[in-house]
């Protein structure tokens, strides 16, 4: 079995990425700094679903830290990781676009720390997270990996950028094989609160309002959590340099979203409209045709059963999770 750094052991992606890898006997040491961007509790009960296997070992440590990053390779990372899976970063529009610096500290420099410390360390695999949202609003349906992405709307999808160029920088100088993920839309149980479907759940569930930005006609390419783990985990192949979709080729009208969350609360919505965000594309869809080829990889949940899933996780744990800041 191998030995695998997980950046963002915590997050959402991270946990279910560390999971499947520990399911199987790899040892996995997972950094995360555990930041304030959402609610910790979130990220404490990933952590603690890790708790019962043995071969994970926890790191609080902030990517960013370019000598933090040194420390833990020196400590685990010798002769080399099998490979490092970053997924540590600050994510969402409407947020990068009131502080952009942290963003660009998570997602770009935190990047450039772990390229230069797979280098020195011989690390020689590497998995990035990116993302869908810079395929902007300027180009064709569904997105191809070729698509222009010199337009992103956010800087949330500029950072992402850049850690794709410095990535391939890398590659080019360095050898190193990589693989880049652009994951559309994840959703599942203990999501991210600032993503319409917790908040949908949340709203609904507890009779608060629930805001639609827009007119809720934007369609979003909805993943399912463990979908994009195994993706991620078959990604660990070699590719060279390849950027790759995964999504689930199924794009999905928000309001369709809410209509399924009614159907398995039982609940009936109050929907207040509000103007949409200027950063917000109004549609996804991923051409997933790359993924199918080079990782042989098709999502294999569907809409409803995803959705499903993440109340009925919501209801196991309704009596914290309703306190959850979701606005």
């Amino acid at each position: 079995m191998s030995r695998y750094l997980v950046t963002g052991a915590a997050g959402f992606i991270g946990a279910r990425v560390t999971e499947q890898l520990l399911a199987r006997g790899d040892t996995v040491i997972g950094i995360d700094n555990i930041n304030d961007a959402y609610d910790v509790r979130l990220k404490n009960w990933r952590l603690d679903s890790l708790d019962r296997y043995g071969n994970f070992t926890f790191v609080r440590e902030d990517i960013a830290d370019r000598s933090a990053v040194q420390r833990v390779f020196e400590q685990f990372g010798r002769p080399g990781f099998a490979a490092v899976i970053n997924l540590a970063a600050r994510a969402g529009v409407r947020q990068s676009v009131e502080n952009p610096w942290i963003y660009y500290d998570a997602n770009a420099t935190g990047t450039l720390n772990l390229l230069d410390a797979c280098v020195r360390s011989g690390t020689m695999k590497f998995v990035l997270a990116s993302t869908s949202s810079l395929y902007g609003t300027h180009n064709p349906r569904p997105y191809t990996e070729d698509a222009d992405t010199d337009r992103p709307l956010s800087p949330y999808a500029a950072s992402k950028k850049a850690a794709e160029t410095i990535a391939y920088t890398y590659h080019y100088l360095k050898g190193i094989d990589i693989t880049v993920l652009r994951y559309f839309t994840v959703y599942g149980p203990a999501g991210r609160p600032d993503m319409s479907l917790f908040r949908f759940i949340q709203w609904i569930y507890e009779g608060r309002p629930v805001l639609v930005f827009g007119d809720g006609r934007q369609e979003r390419d909805f993943t399912y959590v463990d979908d994009v783990a195994r993706g991620t985990v078959a990604a660990l192949a070699k590719t060279g340099y390849e950027i790759i979709n995964l999504g689930s080729d199924r794009p999905v009208p928000l309001m369709d979203l809410i209509q399924r969350v009614e159907e398995f609360t039982g609940r009936k919505a109050m929907i207040e409209h509000q103007a949409r965000h200027p950063a917000d594309v109004t549609a996804t869809w991923a051409n997933i045709s790359k993924a199918r080829d080079l990782l042989e990889w098709e999502p294999q949940t569907t809409f409803a059963e995803g959705v499903r899933n993440s109340v009925e996780w919501y209801e196991a744990n309704r009596e914290w999770a309703r306190e959850i800041i979701t606005v």
